[in-house]
Formats: structure tokens, sequence, C-alpha cells
């Protein structure tokens, strides 16, 4: 099945190159020169994951992300040139799966779409499905339920979410976290995982005190009534 990619960039020589990459890989690519077209094409065509810039005109690359979490979990790497440490956890508090900064590598955008996309940490899990207190994650599907009623979380925090359960009661550290989710060559720090846990916590609602915070040490998943 042929995946979609929808880059959303207003430099046309830069959109072009990551076009070349991606359709050489073999995927489809839509293309968007501004936020509002970008909301255009989503709502009119299957995305499978949004390269997303941040400084777009019409509407700028936060408030694209914003819309799109309110009805879709779609994978979203956001682009910057911007380095403002505020500027990225924002990118993640808002919903966005991950960060590249530019001048970047057309190679190292096309590999970490690859692990979006690819959902290693599924794949490696055993069954389809897991289940802890009133929990319940379908990873075929890539749905979570809390209590029978659907929670829907961003292809990061679903990644988290079940790592996290298929662990269950062991410390997993931030480190761990982050080379399990992101990869060896992600750059960033705890707060990129703290915005994350905060947001899946918030989306589980009173089931949040079943990720528990292990101080200096990480996070691990426990069996709560």
């Amino acid at each position: 099945m042929h995946r979609t990619i929808l880059i959303v960039e207003d430099e046309p020589i830069l959109r072009e190159i990551m076009k070349d990459y991606f359709i050489n890989e073999g995927y489809e690519v839509l293309e968007a020169g501004d936020g509002k077209e970008a909301l255009s094409l989503f709502q009119e065509r299957e995305v499978h994951l949004i390269i997303l810039d941040i400084m777009l005109p019409e509407l700028d690359g936060w408030s694209v992300c914003l819309r799109i979490r309110k009805s879709s979990n779609v994978p979203i790497i956001m682009l910057t040139a911007r380095v403002d440490e505020d500027d990225t956890l924002l990118g993640f508090e808002l919903g966005a799966d991950d960060y590249v900064a530019k001048p970047y590598s057309p190679p190292i955008l096309l590999a970490r779409a690859k692990r979006l996309l690819d959902s290693r940490v599924v794949r490696e899990l055993a069954g389809d499905r897991l289940e802890s207190s009133g929990i319940a994650v379908h990873l075929p599907s890539r749905t979570v339920t809390v209590d029978g009623t659907n929670c829907n979380l961003t292809h990061t925090e679903f990644e988290i979410l079940t790592y996290l359960m298929k662990n269950k009661g062991i410390v997993i550290t931030r480190e761990q976290l982050v080379i399990k989710i992101w990869g060896y060559d992600f750059v960033g720090d705890d707060r990129t995982v703290n915005s994350h846990i905060r947001n899946l916590r918030h989306k589980l609602g009173d089931k949040s005190k079943c990720i528990m915070t292990v101080v200096r040490s990480g996070y691990k998943f426990e069996d709560h009534a």
C-alpha cells in the first residue's frame, strides 16, 4: 500500500527537494505552500504523515497542528529555522511527534519519517492487545479506550503508552524512552519526554495515576483500581 506524505513548506525549492526524496522511496506526496492549503488537502485526502513547517503564510504551523489534532492522530514532524527550546516544547505540547531544525539533512528527515510510519515499538510487542486498570490498547488498529471510551492519542503518545504497559512494573528511564521512541539521533532533553507524558496523562484522566514518576529515574506503569 502506498503511503501518502503531506509536505507543508512555503519555500518551493525545499519542498521540491523533500518531495523527490520521498517519491524515490515509493511514497505518494501532497504539497502545500501555506497553512490553509494544508488543512484543505488534509480534509480531502488520506494522509499518513505530515511534514509541517512552522513559519507559514496564511496560517502558521502551530495553528495547523492544533487544528489537525482535534480530529486526527496522524504523525506530524515539525520543521523550524528557530532553535528556541520553548518553541520546540510548544510544538510537542500541541501534539507534534518529532521536531527537525533547519538546515536539516533530507536523508535524516526521511529516516525519521520512516521511523514514525513503521511503528517499530508496536511491531516488537507480542500479541495484539494490552489491557490494565481499564486502559485497553488494540495494537493492529492503534486504538486506545479508557473504561470503554475512546481515547484519541497522537502517534508518539500511543508509542509511549504501549511501551510502558508492555514493561509494566519496570522503571523506564527518560533516556530509554528517547532511544526507543525517537532513536539515537534525536536531539532533545528531558523536557521533551516530560511534555509528552504530561499530555498523555491529561488524556487518560483518572487513569493517569497508572503512569508513575520515579524521582531521578523515569517512569513506570502500575495497575490501579
